[in-house]
């Protein structure tokens, strides 16, 4: 389909829109330029449309429900992260100091309590070296004290030693070295 040309200074209703749409960003742009301002003309022209375009946006989207496939994902996310908390909370269920702050030959917390498939981790903090050992005779019957048992000593600050407990009773251990000073505690596994 061939166009014919329009004579010179003829606009067609599509035309007069968008003059009178520029002739009004225009508009926003010289009051813009009226306050103090480093932005040039073509970023405020910019601004003002992108203003607009939002504006009439907002306005066509007034009332309208969120789409499926954004609310989808957003609860993908936040399952993702609860999933990933939730793991992080099992595999790590109690951390024990060896040694106190205040240097005394302790574990601390002398007790803790965890769930069934959780773990304890020992970590050094004063008076070392130490080491984590259970009594074959104060563990539930059926577990093997030295397989849980960490008989070599950690002698570095914030060396660390994990045991994950996947039997229910009441565990009592002490520090080989400090067990004349009293260096003992205990886990109970619900």
């Amino acid at each position: 389909r061939a166009s014919t040309p329009l004579p010179f200074g003829a606009r067609g209703a599509r035309a007069e829109r968008k003059g009178s749409e520029r002739e009004s960003i225009e508009a926003d742009c010289r009051i813009e330029r009226n306050k103090p301002t480093h932005t040039t003309t073509a970023k405020m022209m910019k601004s003002a449309m992108m203003k607009r375009n939002m504006a009439t946006t907002m306005k066509a989207n007034q009332g309208a429900a969120p789409k499926v496939s954004f609310v989808r994902k957003v609860a993908q996310t936040a399952g993702v992260a609860a999933s990933t908390l939730a793991i992080t909370f099992a595999a790590q269920a109690a951390d024990v100091k060896l040694g106190s702050d205040s240097g005394a030959l302790v574990f601390d917390p002398a007790t803790v309590t965890i769930n069934k498939g959780d773990s304890v981790t020992w970590k050094n903090n004063a008076g070392f070296p130490h080491n984590i050992m259970f009594d074959e005779d104060e563990i539930p019957s059926g577990v093997n004290a030295d397989a849980i048992s960490h008989e070599d000593y950690l002698n570095a600050p914030g060396e660390t030693a994990t045991t994950k407990f996947d039997v229910s009773g009441t565990y009592s251990y002490y520090c080989e070295p400090h067990q004349g000073a009293g260096m003992q505690g205990k886990v109970i596994v619900k």
